[in-house]
């Protein structure tokens, strides 16, 4: 079995009645007195269906989650403040149908689902975030009141799950340093006038004249046209040079104005005591700068 897959085994998993299990349990046992004292076989009868139907619950309330296969399903990178999802994938592996599942922390409950045989869903847990750095989800638990909501099964899961918190941008980030012009270095696919490069997706934003429209009406999808011209130009953002009297701040304007040229497809290069990265652009340039700002100095915080 993978790893990172966990399975859940009857040792692990939990049960108790519920406040509903403990009315039924009382009345099931005064029906019961009732019985003896006055002798009646229907009363006994009846009795005796309704403890059996309790002890069918609960151990059908235990196997509701016993054998399941939680793994983890990842998580998207938040700003400083929001709260991260983490996702965790359920998979039910045996033959019969598993009802009202749900995950938990201390702070959060995800949706509840059934499971059909051979299934497999996503459950989403939200963590808040205070700061840059890691959040951990270091233990979230999952239960089932199926059936009847007698009783509750549950069993608690430690996978030390992490996620990523990139520093909250600042609302009034001052000017983002003047864009430099280079000549005769290498060609930007974006913002160049001169020669045609070719072709790629249409975004939001795209000058309606570079939208490739002879394309357009052979294949019916959206182009832009790209040009590589002979200068390019970019920005460096330099934490020595952000005036801000704190870390912190430094690090929330430089995110704001990573994002400002992400927006706008710019070329921008970050350096950060002793790292430095070549101006570029592309999400997974903006992923490499913003992760860097988050661990900046070793930034941690606990889930």
């Amino acid at each position: 079995m993978d790893p990172a897959v966990t399975a859940l085994r009857p040792g692990r998993v939990y049960i108790l009645p519920t406040g509903v299990g403990l009315i039924f349990g009382l009345m099931t046992f005064a029906m019961l007195l009732g019985s003896m004292n006055y002798n009646n076989n229907l009363s006994f009868v009846l009795t005796f269906i309704l403890a059996g139907l309790g002890f069918v619950a609960m151990h059908q309330c235990q196997r509701n989650i016993v054998g399941l296969e939680l793994s983890f399903a990842g998580v998207e990178p938040v700003f400083a403040g929001q709260s991260a999802k983490f996702r965790v994938a359920i998979t039910n592996r045996s033959k019969s149908a598993r009802h009202g599942i749900g995950l938990y922390t201390d702070t959060a409950d995800s949706d509840i689902h059934d499971l059909q045989p051979g299934e497999s869903k996503v459950f989403v847990l939200t963590v808040p975030t205070q700061k840059r750095g890691w959040v951990k989800l270091e233990r979230f638990g999952i239960r089932t009141l199926f059936p009847f909501e007698l009783f509750r099964s549950w069993a608690w899961l430690h996978m030390d799950l992490s996620g990523l918190v990139y520093p909250c941008p600042a609302d009034r980030a001052p000017q983002p340093p003047p864009t430099q012009t280079a000549h005769g270095h290498r060609q930007h696919d974006a913002r160049g006038e001169e020669d045609f490069a070719g072709l790629r997706k249409f975004h939001d934003g795209d000058s309606p004249r570079h939208v490739a429209w002879k394309a357009y009406a052979r294949s019916g999808q959206l182009l832009s046209k790209q040009f590589a011209g002979a200068d390019t130009s970019s920005q460096w953002f330099d934490f020595d040079e952000v005036q801000a009297n704190d870390t912190e701040s430094r690090l929330s304007i430089l995110t704001s104005w990573i994002i400002e040229a992400d927006r706008t497809r710019e070329d921008y290069g970050l350096r950060l005591h002793g790292t430095q990265f070549p101006p570029s652009h592309g999400e997974a340039h903006r992923g490499r700068c913003l992760e860097a700002l988050a661990l900046f100095g070793g930034a941690d915080q606990d889930g």
